[in-house]
């Protein structure tokens, strides 16, 4: 049902001085940049225009405040399925502990969280064509 590994979300302080670090002494390149207008930022960057899996820089402040048993210090991964809803529900099913769904800025579409057994949170992403 997971598709691929398609973004890691890096919790950063600092998300403009994260960009420049990424994008000026990494090398890599903005993919999209957008703002929900209530503080939300999805930055996404990648080594190229093309590549399959990209880093989202989150504000680790803000994703505290929205999920605080969340672990900030080190990158989550999300998955990305065409079968969202489907995923969720078995997930759910299996008695996963699972988050609410969540319509992320824009066009990015529904997210959700789940965590393992050693409460590692994963998020899974279904894009909007």
């Amino acid at each position: 049902m997971i598709s691929k590994v398609g973004q890691i979300m890096l919790y950063v302080n600092n998300q403009d001085d994260a960009v420049n670090f990424w994008t000026e002494k990494v090398g890599f390149h903005v993919i999209s940049e957008e703002n929900n207008g209530q503080g939300m930022r999805w930055i996404e960057i990648a080594p190229t225009k093309d590549a399959e899996t990209s880093i989202i820089l989150q504000n680790k402040e803000l994703v505290a405040k929205m999920s605080p048993g969340l672990n900030l210090d080190t990158p989550s991964l999300m998955f990305f399925t065409a079968d969202f809803d489907q995923l969720y529900n078995d997930l759910s099913n299996k008695n996963v502990t699972v988050g609410e769904i969540v319509n992320m800025p824009s066009d990015k579409g529904r997210v959700f969280n789940f965590a393992d057994n050693e409460e590692n949170y994963f998020a899974v992403l279904e894009k909007n064509q």
